[in-house]
């Protein structure tokens, strides 16, 4: 697989016909509908499933910025923050599951992951992430844990939809405590 790099370098996509963070909506769509007829033909359930909740949340929301004025749809950032609630939401339903002793529905959620990351930019690894709290770190002056505001806002801003903040969070308190 090849990935897609936008103008600063972030990949959108572990496919090759995605192009730029500002194509996310069409890709998503355009994209969507390819993999939701690939796994049809495959007679993956999971795949339809997963792509076809994308699709339609993907839908719900842009009806609903479209009935408030906004004729362009909804904004890019608005479709990532959309993917990872949907990944935030199954990691919760897979340690519930996991709890109560349902592994086989565990491994349904990750296998929906496992989907829905396909759209989603790729995240930073613990290097990566700690390079770029550091950076923002020094770089704003922050020296104490007063500044962990405006340093997570800076990184929100800068790696959103490529950082896990509640990892980067961690990582910026251990930094300025």
């Amino acid at each position: 697989r090849s990935s897609a790099m936008s103008a600063a370098g972030t990949r959108i996509c572990s496919e090759s016909c995605c192009l730029t963070m500002a194509s996310v909506s069409v890709m998503v769509t355009s994209h969507g509908m390819m993999f939701e007829e690939s796994a049809l033909k495959a007679k993956d359930e999971t795949r339809t499933a997963t792509v076809r909740l994308i699709l339609a949340a993907l839908k719900d929301r842009d009806i609903a910025a479209r009935s408030k004025g906004n004729k362009d749809g909804i904004p890019d950032d608005e479709i990532l923050q959309m993917l990872q609630a949907m990944v935030k939401q199954r990691r919760e339903s897979i340690d519930l599951y996991r709890k109560g002793g349902r592994s086989d529905l565990a491994e349904q959620e990750e296998g929906e992951i496992a989907v829905i990351s396909t759209f989603m930019p790729q995240q930073l690894d613990e290097a990566a992430m700690a390079e770029a709290v550091a950076n923002v770190v020094s770089e704003l002056g922050a020296s104490s844990v007063k500044d962990m505001g405006c340093v997570m806002a800076t990184l929100k801003e800068r790696y959103a939809g490529r950082m896990d903040f509640s990892k980067a969070s961690a990582l910026v308190k251990q930094r300025l405590g």
